[in-house]
């Protein structure tokens, strides 16, 4: 599978690996705290279900959204400059650890609290998860981004596997363990935490850093953050010469926003609007999270073969007809079709994009063009939960409205999909 035609010269098998338990380890953060459990024991014990429970919710994911917002393009900036990654990434591995193990002390009315460790492993998370897709160009060949990208993606659906399974076994154990609801969410987040930190260690020991710093001489880090800005500004500004990758930045801008609801508001609509316990949306996202990777996997080579754009085309109907299966669902077979269409759509379209941004970056820019990539995510982040949230705060809970709205985004996206031309667009990224 890794071969010469496969990695970058001098690109060992086992860095591939490496990179890849990145993947692992922070898929069963987004997993267990933002897909899971946390989210809907957030808005039904933190909040105490309150009318405003979802909408802040929302906000809170919001506001680390936009953290990383303002934090990104300086971070990988500077990354660029100084040819230091994985310093970088080692920091944000920290917070997202540090955060996530906060969450265990959370519980009612401790929403203050809940806040902070949401932001600070959410920020974690979202830099750790961009300076990790800044590697892919320096390992995998242009032509096969798209496959090494989809090893990423259903290697790390493995590891949400992994922290989902184990959360689920002492959720449905907690009675025999003699432990209460709130303990056994808090040891989730234990578990959480722990699998993060120690999957995340191969890619500080193994992962060579192969770009050269464009920076000479030491600089200041003052010096380093003003020269980040006006990189991004320079990116902002060049985004005419680089016009397909525009297109797919505002793609992906419409297609996260409609994701970002499915990963952070699921099981608050599936407890809300399907009746779920805890347990059952465990296991429902247990399984779904097989769907993902088996899609992230099989697409990853299917966009090598049919081509980046059709394949994340492919995927965005998908996620139309999700839409519709889950805003029309009033049994549970057809809610469990419309949550396995999301696994299978998640990973795939995730992929894809990255794979595509791969092929339009420019080589010694790779960090700062995904850093502009993540900045629209993020956006996206932002913008698609507190649409739903404020679809259900002002229509008095309406989560079936909330959700419907959501699939405007995915048709949207869509549309500013058919504009990318990706050979002209890795021409301008050769120039």
């Amino acid at each position: 599978m890794m071969d010469s035609k496969t990695l970058m010269p001098g690109v060992r098998p086992k860095e591939v690996w490496a990179w890849s338990a990145f993947d692992f380890a922070n898929s069963g953060y987004t997993t267990v705290v933002l897909t899971a459990v946390f989210n809907a024991y957030f808005v039904a014990v933190v909040a105490g279900d309150a009318p405003w429970a979802t909408f802040a919710w929302t906000l809170i994911i919001a506001a680390s959204n936009a953290a990383s917002l303002i934090l990104m393009p300086v971070i990988g900036a500077i990354a660029d400059a100084t040819a230091r990654k994985k310093v970088w990434l080692f920091a944000a591995t920290l917070c997202a650890v540090a955060g996530t193990f906060g969450l265990a002390f959370c519980g009612p009315g401790t929403i203050l609290l809940a806040a902070v460790m949401v932001i600070l492993s959410n920020i974690g998370y979202n830099v750790g998860e961009t300076l990790n897709s800044a590697f892919l160009p320096e390992i995998a060949r242009p032509e096969a981004v798209g496959k090494v990208s989809g090893w990423g993606w259903s290697f790390g659906y493995c590891g949400g596997l992994v922290t989902l399974g184990a959360s689920l076994l002492l959720v449905t154990q907690a009675d025999r363990l003699g432990l209460s609801t709130d303990s056994a969410i808090a040891g989730t987040m234990v578990i959480t935490a722990t699998v993060f930190a120690l999957a995340a260690i191969p890619i500080f020991v193994c992962l060579k850093e192969r770009a050269i710093p464009r920076q000479k001489g030491t600089s200041s880090l003052g010096s380093l953050c003003l020269e980040s800005f006006r990189e991004v500004v320079r990116t902002a500004k060049c985004l005419s010469q680089y016009r397909d990758f525009g297109w797919l930045a505002l793609c992906g801008f419409l297609y996260q926003s409609g994701i970002s609801v499915v990963i952070t508001l699921s099981a608050v609509y599936a407890a809300e609007v399907m009746g779920f316990t805890t347990t059952d949306t465990l296991l429902l996202v247990f399984l779904v999270n097989i769907t993902a990777a088996l899609g992230a996997f099989g697409f990853g080579y299917l966009q090598d073969r049919i081509g980046h754009k059709r394949a994340l085309g492919t995927t965005l109907v998908v996620w139309v007809l999700m839409i519709a299966c889950a805003a029309f669902a009033t049994t549970r077979p057809l809610f469990w079709l419309a949550a396995n269409l999301a696994g299978l759509a998640m990973g795939s379209s995730q992929s894809a994009g990255r794979a595509m941004v791969a092929l339009l970056s420019p080589e010694s820019r790779s960090a700062e063009f995904f850093s502009f990539w993540n900045m629209s995510l993020w956006v996206a982040a932002i913008v698609g939960p507190l649409a739903y949230g404020s679809v259900t705060w002002i229509t008095g809970n309406d989560h079936r409205l909330a959700i419907l709205v959501t699939g405007v985004f995915f048709l949207l996206s869509i549309a500013a999909l058919v504009p990318i031309n990706l050979e002209r667009g890795r021409r301008a990224a050769g120039r």
